[in-house]
């Protein structure tokens, strides 16, 4: 991975962190996240319009079918991950789904896509994802009955995530559909999709704005910046590189909630954070 790749992703990454912390703290729920998807969409409509007046893509129904594909793999993402946060603990389904999602996207893009990463980016991409796991916790609570619906969300949203970077790969570096476009149109397709959900709970949408007004704004930026930053390095890196170490971001968040959260626990989350360290490290080198 060159270096501007890996600064890309590592950015995207804190980004990351940092919009789910807010998404977190503000107690989320359908209506904040119709919220700021409409709002992503709102702001970032003159830069995606502009990069479209000034690159002049060439756009058939194959890109437009990626973008809608992209829309859904992502509301269904969010709608899989709120069941699991519904079903079970931040810090189990969390880093089980962002740390099963890079080893399926690895898995997939070797057996699809003919990548062929190197036995270092390989190493580095277990590590990341046995990291991430080692975040739990106790690893035995993933064999707990009442854990197991939490653990399948979590490992259904990882293949949504998946799913999602494979097919956006696929819409920037093999159809060149802009990152900022790609992303643009994936977040309006969310909205349109999401609104029936939203008007269902309209009682909802007031007292959320009134009490969450400035983290919706905040996510609203961040959440859109933290993957156009992410779709920009896949347009010239192996998407087997980028999908696992943009999961650094588990490590940030493990911080944030040590440091914001007052969350115990330092010496697994230290162990889990030197692991997904090295894991990036070897990600470089390969």
């Amino acid at each position: 991975m060159s270096a501007l790749a890996l600064a890309l992703v590592l950015a995207a990454a804190i980004i990351h962190a940092t919009w789910n912390f807010l998404l977190k703290r503000s107690g989320g729920g359908t209506a904040f996240v119709w919220w700021f998807a409409t709002l992503s969409a709102m702001i970032y409509a003159p830069l995606a319009l502009a990069v479209v007046w000034w690159t002049q893509p060439s756009l058939g129904w194959t890109h437009v079918g990626l973008m809608f594909a992209s829309a859904a793999l992502h509301t269904v993402y969010y709608m899989l991950l709120d069941r699991g946060y519904r079903s079970g603990d931040l810090s189990l389904v969390y880093p089980l789904a962002r740390g099963s999602g890079p080893l399926i996207t690895v898995l997939c893009a070797v057996l699809l896509l003919q990548e062929r990463p190197s036995a270092v980016a390989v190493v580095g991409a277990l590590l990341i994802g046995c990291g991430a796991v080692l975040l739990t916790g106790n690893l035995r609570r993933l064999r707990d009955r009442g854990s197991l619906p939490a653990v399948g969300f979590a490992l259904l949203t990882g293949c949504m995530i998946a799913s999602y970077t494979l097919i956006d790969k696929i819409a920037v570096a093999a159809y060149l559909i802009p990152p900022i476009l790609q992303d643009w149109a994936a977040n309006l397709g969310r909205v349109v999709l999401m609104t029936p959900m939203a008007l269902a709970l309209k009682s909802e949408l007031h007292p959320t704005w009134r009490r969450a007004k400035k983290n919706i704004i905040a996510v609203a930026i961040l959440c859109p910046l933290s993957y156009i930053l992410v779709l920009t390095a896949m347009v010239f890196t192996p998407v087997s590189y980028v999908a696992p170490a943009r999961e650094i971001s588990i490590l940030v968040a493990a911080i944030m909630g040590t440091q914001l959260l007052a969350e115990g626990d330092a010496a697994r989350r230290l162990t889990a954070a030197a692991a997904m360290v090295v894991g990036i490290v070897c990600l470089a080198l390969g």
